[in-house]
């Protein structure tokens, strides 16, 4: 049994809020290099171009990538030999959440309830994910989630006949209806499987992998591949202002589900693509 303070999770969590939110991950930067190429609409060359010197500036002078620093949503994979000691967990994380947003000077876009409103001033409470796996440590994954792209979402219970032809008519619709609206060019999860709840998680944890990462089931790395190359062919381009370049991966997670369902679910990420994890 290892033990670990709960302080060593806050820091962490505090670290990775500011990080994420400021350094762009040098994959999606190379995706937007790969676009430039092979874009013909001089319009879009030029919003990739734009994209690429925004991070540029947010990495040198320690500046947000985007104005909407997102919600903080944090995934924690515990491993079964760590006892926690010196406080909550739950606490933890949002004392990381909060100091981060602070200390990082990061837009407080939280609000205590969802119908009467009203600015929570630390953008806490978190929405955090626990999973009890094997080994001593814990894995802490931050992917602040702005709402440009998280009002994009959609869940729908297709009947079990639907099949790989009914996911992508309605993942290509959810596209389609999303537009420019969600910043592209996106980076699109989706979960199959399980129940209601169980797809949207994993929709949502399927863009924290690394960029374009493939499923390790073959049938599933081709409906991304099949997916992204639809998706590109809707013209809708960066900033859904035509073009090429409509998302830069598709990843797809999928879950054993009941004999009279499949849930499927779509969450869609900006070009921003927030993500970074530590294990401590």
């Amino acid at each position: 049994m290892r033990e670990i303070d709960v302080r060593e999770i806050e820091r962490a969590v505090r670290d990775l809020c500011v990080e994420t939110n400021i350094v762009a991950d040098t994959d999606v930067l190379d995706a937007f290099r790969k676009g430039m190429e092979e874009e013909e609409s001089p319009v879009a060359r030029e919003v990739l171009r734009t994209l690429l010197e925004n991070a540029r500036i947010a990495a040198e002078e320690r500046l947000p990538i985007c104005q909407d620093t997102g919600m903080a949503v944090v995934f924690l994979d515990i491993g079964q030999d760590v006892h926690l000691v010196g406080g909550g967990l739950e606490e933890a994380v949002n004392e990381g959440v909060r100091k981060g947003y602070r200390e990082g000077y990061l837009r407080k876009s939280v609000v205590k309830h969802p119908v009467t409103r009203g600015n929570t001033g630390d953008n806490t409470p978190a929405v955090i994910h626990t999973r009890i796996v094997p080994g001593d440590g814990v894995k802490i994954t931050v992917a602040p989630k702005g709402f440009g792209s998280e009002n994009m979402s959609f869940v729908k219970m297709c009947t079990p006949t639907a099949g790989f032809d009914g996911i992508r008519k309605f993942v290509l619709e959810c596209v389609r209806k999303a537009g420019g609206n969600p910043c592209p060019p996106i980076v699109v999860g989706v979960g199959i499987g399980g129940t209601f709840e169980k797809a949207a998680i994993m929709a949502k944890e399927a863009l924290t992998r690394p960029l374009g990462e493939r499923s390790g089931r073959e049938d599933l790395a081709r409906l991304e591949e099949e997916l992204l190359g639809e998706i590109n062919k809707t013209g809708i381009g960066p900033q859904g202002l035509g073009g090429k370049t409509t998302a830069l991966a598709v990843h797809v997670n999928a879950f054993p589900t009941h004999i009279a369902g499949m849930p499927v679910a779509v969450n869609i990420c900006c070009h921003a693509y927030r993500h970074a994890g530590k294990t401590v």
